[in-house]
């Protein structure tokens, strides 16, 4: 396994694996229930105009997510897009 990145800084058009949450609570529920969960292929799609928020698509899905959350996924990059 690659080492382990925060969401947000995935550039825009690269993809993760979905390897951990840092999250507690409900926060970390609230990220289940988009479908955040290990083994979960995302996409960074692109940022707002201001940076904040970053949209991502998962499970053919998009969803925005504010840095401040996405800092809390931790992903496995993936060199190419599988």
């Amino acid at each position: 396994m690659g080492s382990l990145i925060p969401l947000h800084q995935l550039s825009p058009g690269s993809s993760g694996i979905v390897k951990k949450l840092t999250a507690q609570g409900n926060e970390r529920r609230r990220m289940m229930d988009l479908g955040l969960v290990y083994n979960t292929k995302i996409k960074s799609l692109q940022k707002s105009p201001c940076g904040d928020p970053i949209a991502y698509e998962l499970r053919g899905v998009v969803i925005a997510l504010r840095s401040e959350s996405a800092s809390q996924i931790l992903v496995e990059y993936l060199a190419t897009d599988e």
